[in-house]
């Protein structure tokens, strides 16, 4: 059933989307308020969280513009609710609004890591780096209730599997134990996600996500456990968070950040309707300016999907955040790509049933 926001200003506190619009795939649902409603609306849209059981965990890949090829997510949709989030639009195919549903109505997946273990064990499994918060972040708020990536870390450990981790949440700290263990077998890199160091700024764009200094902090407490992390300066938003892409890398590496990595705002399907709202509510100012330099990047288009393009866009000012992006890393000492991640000590750990070894 639709959300009915009878008060959309109040009730929108400390989420990012001002709309719930019907999703691609359900035109046809319109949120009705009939009299009936007995109970008065709460002052914030809550948190929805429901159960799904999945019969696959690893999503496979062939994307050129990955540097994976699979991956695991133990949730579908994002507490942390940033605006620019390029996953949005995949809320619709659950019948669910890429706006405020992604960010409240959640799905999480309990039987993710069982299943998981399931196809690590088959036979025909081949190891590759398996990564995780691909689509979804895996340390969202609800991963404190559901422990989900835990589980699935703990799969991987057993199995020696090579993950790479990219999340914005603190709640990874929890997870040092493994992660630590991990990273000393070269299984386990780490990608932290630094949009803005303007708290006010990130706030309004990301509003459930730590706030950039304790992201830093993450990045600090993970590098100080032996744990290789990457700052991901993602996305850079011309004409607004553009100027900071030095202060950003020099913030990483000063966490202690070895690598570092940067993509273009990207505007897929709802998501470009959902920014441009947002803009006009919170940087009127600048909103011209930011689609401006968008459409230049994409040929006339708020976004271009074609493989190798979509991540950067083209063209003049793309080129020179490149030529930015790589001067500002050669001089701080951080690598633009990382050294591989170990696929060697991948083992099958015993099953109940099996024969036992005869040495």
């Amino acid at each position: 059933m639709e959300q009915v926001i009878h008060n959309p200003v109040l009730r929108r506190k400390a989420r990012a989307s001002l709309s719930n619009a019907p999703s691609r795939f359900d035109m046809g649902r319109a949120a009705v308020d009939d009299g009936w409603e007995q109970q008065p609306q709460p002052e914030v849209i809550p948190t929805e969280i429901r159960l799904e059981q999945v019969r696959s965990a690893i999503s496979y890949n062939r994307s050129p513009d990955l540097p994976f090829d699979r991956s695991v997510n133990p949730y579908r949709g994002c507490e942390h609710g940033c605006i620019y989030c390029f996953a949005r639009p995949s809320h619709a195919y659950l019948g669910l609004s890429p706006g405020l549903d992604f960010e409240t109505r959640l799905i999480a997946r309990p039987n993710v890591a069982a299943v998981l273990r399931q196809e690590l064990s088959k036979p025909r499994y081949r190891v590759a780096t398996l990564a995780m918060g691909t689509n979804t972040d895996p340390y969202q708020p609800c991963e404190r209730d559901h422990g989900l990536a835990r589980a699935c870390l703990e799969v991987l450990r057993d199995f020696n599997h090579p993950v790479a981790i990219v999340t914005k949440g603190s709640l990874i700290e929890r997870d040092l134990d493994i992660l630590s263990e991990m990273a000393a077998k070269g299984l386990v890199r780490v990608g932290i996600s630094v949009t803005t160091l303007d708290p006010d700024l990130s706030r309004r764009m990301e509003p459930r996500a730590p706030t950039p200094a304790r992201r830093l902090a993450v990045i600090n407490r993970l590098t100080s456990a032996g744990v290789p992390v990457r700052l991901m300066a993602s996305p850079v938003v011309p004409g607004l968070t553009d100027h900071e892409l030095e202060a950003l890398l020099a913030a990483g590496a000063a966490a202690g950040a070895d690598a570092a990595s940067w993509i273009m705002l990207r505007l897929p399907r709802e998501v470009s309707e959902l920014w441009q709202a947002w803009l006009a509510e919170h940087e009127p100012g600048r909103a011209t300016k930011v689609m401006a330099r968008l459409r230049e990047m994409h040929g006339g288009r708020d976004y271009d999907p074609r493989w190798g393009q979509r991540m950067r866009g083209e063209g003049e000012y793309a080129e020179m955040i490149g030529r930015r992006f790589q001067m500002a890393c050669k001089r701080l000492g951080l690598q633009s790509s990382a050294a591989p991640l170990s696929c060697d000590l991948f083992q099958r750990p015993a099953q109940p049933g099996d024969q036992m070894a005869l040495f």
